[in-house]
């Protein structure tokens, strides 16, 4: 049996675990129209004592791939993810693979990570290929053979449920996760096109409404709870 506390502190906690729980709700569907981006789900379950806990989960499912026009974009169409690297030397990975040419020549996400070990596009580029492997080529003429960049690496992880979220699209490894992996051949890599968000509106909607409902008969049980503490408070008194 609980005390009249001990079911107040219970009723608190699990308002605070589901306020918790929109609110990453509420960010997947903010994020439905991040390039790459995971849907990440709250799991809710009971400890010891009693009391709802949450352990958070990353989606990887893929995502639709969309077709675009830019040479530079590229999507994966499997498991894993492009080591990117900051201005300071930070490194993370992603799943969005809308590049551009940077200011200095380089291969660079759209707020300006440098892609792999850096690949330099020359400024008499004619015409930009990434194979599916990654390799990276240009070409100066429509009839010179292609002049190898560099490759774009893909890199997998024994426990990506465990990868911690960085910004909209990024991830950096932790230590459940473990360190990234090289994948040496594969055929991933789909140029001029995208990898769209795993994040479902229909599914994620329904929570959102379910989660408000669930809190707002939460706050009025809490509420009943109060008034009869103080009523027991009142009636000792």
């Amino acid at each position: 049996m609980y005390s009249m506390q001990g079911i107040v502190r219970k009723s608190v906690n699990n308002v605070a675990t589901q306020f918790e729980k929109l609110g990453y709700v509420a960010n997947n569907l903010a994020n439905m129209n991040t390039r790459g981006y995971k849907n990440v789900t709250f799991e809710q379950m009971l400890n010891e004592e009693g009391y709802l806990q949450g352990a958070i989960r990353a989606d990887f499912k893929q995502g639709s791939i969309q077709v675009t026009s830019n040479p530079y974009d590229v999507a994966i169409n499997g498991t894993g993810f492009i080591p990117v690297f900051s201005p300071d030397g930070e490194v993370a990975y992603t799943r969005d693979g809308a590049f551009k040419q940077g200011k200095d020549g380089y291969l660079v996400t759209t707020d300006g990570w440098i892609v792999g070990e850096g690949i330099k596009i020359p400024a008499n580029c004619y015409k930009f290929e990434i194979k599916p492997d990654g390799g990276v080529y240009a070409y100066d003429g429509a009839n010179v053979k292609p002049k190898k960049l560099g490759t774009i690496p893909l890199v997998r992880f024994a426990a990506q449920e465990n990868l911690e979220q960085k910004g909209m699209n990024k991830l950096v490894p932790t230590e459940d996760s473990g360190e990234a992996i090289l994948v040496k051949n594969h055929d991933c890599f789909c140029q001029n096109n995208l990898e769209n968000s795993n994040t479902n509106v229909y599914t994620s909607t329904g929570d959102m409404l379910r989660l408000n409902a669930s809190l707002l008969a939460s706050t009025k049980m809490m509420k009943v709870v109060d008034d009869m503490y103080n009523k027991a408070i009142n009636i000792r008194e």
